[in-house]
């Protein structure tokens, strides 16, 4: 016997697929009917900059990143300690993969992403010392408290 749930989903998924079909159905249309005239009805703003500016508002309007990158650059012992510990690395690069690290769910998969950036380009780290261990844990504590 076939579950509820599975028959639920399917209509769900039925019903997505066809509207976007119909969405399809429409641009289409629009297409014929307008030319290429038709991106105005779809695109706001066609005959502005977007194309350039494209993926910018990513990084620049990142509140999680901006708070990232004015933690590692302020006097907190623990954004000090993570400063000598990258040494001559990007401080900015490491920000970015910070955050992109802050996006995984799991707490343990997020602590392991954090080590890895901390012990990555070639540093020789002991990934086991309690030093190293103890850095990850606290800038992730410290990042908790900020984002």
């Amino acid at each position: 016997m076939v579950n509820q749930k599975e028959i639920h989903s399917c209509n769900n998924q039925v019903d997505t697929f066809a509207e976007a079909l119909e969405t399809a159905r429409q641009m289409q249309q629009s297409w014929l009917t307008y030319g290429v005239d038709f991106v105005n009805f779809y695109v706001e703003d066609v005959d502005g900059d977007w194309l350039e500016t494209w993926g910018h508002d990513e990084i620049l309007g990142n509140y999680r990143l901006d708070a990232i990158k004015e933690f590692l650059v302020s006097n907190d012992s623990v954004a000090v300690k993570v400063r000598q510990h990258l040494g001559e690395r990007s401080l900015f690069d490491f920000a970015v993969n910070l955050e992109e690290s802050w996006r995984i769910s799991e707490t343990n998969d997020r602590l392991s992403a954090v080590r890895n950036l901390l012990a990555s380009e070639g540093n020789s780290v002991d990934t086991g010392d309690v030093r190293f261990l103890d850095l990850a844990n606290s800038l992730l504590v410290k990042l908790a408290d900020i984002l």
